[in-house]
């Protein structure tokens, strides 16, 4: 028998093939939330309910504030007092979306912060 060499060739994946080839496979990975992850989506969250309904809130207060402007203006020698009785009325219901939105946000925040406690104290360890 005769001293055979078997010759292989190995290859291995550049730094930048690697890095894609596991952003690739954790596209197909079960999703663990981390606790980093954790932190910025209750952090989110606080001012998601404010946001909401304050916008909701400025949404109507600006039809009702243009409803009066359409009175005043377009019929404005009939309902031009009316008009702007309305258009009043849809300046103080704008003139509620922020101070709702902070007392809601207030609520959340007082909610959520011993989660949020509790998390900055075991990432910052």
């Amino acid at each position: 028998m005769e001293n055979q060499t078997i010759e292989t060739f190995n290859y291995t994946y550049s730094a930048k093939q690697q890095e894609e080839i596991k952003q690739i496979r954790s596209k197909y990975m079960p999703k663990e939330e981390d606790k980093m992850e954790r932190l910025r989506k209750l952090d989110r969250s606080v001012t998601m309910k404010g946001t909401m309904y304050s916008i909701m809130v400025g949404v109507i207060g600006t039809l009702i504030l243009g409803a009066g402007m359409s009175l005043a203006l377009v019929w404005g020698d009939t309902l031009f007092v009316l008009g702007i009785i309305v258009g009043i009325i849809g300046l103080v219901v704008l003139g509620v979306a922020y101070p709702l939105f902070q007392k809601i946000t207030k609520q959340e925040r007082e909610k959520i912060a011993p989660e949020i406690i509790k998390l900055t104290e075991e990432l910052m360890k």
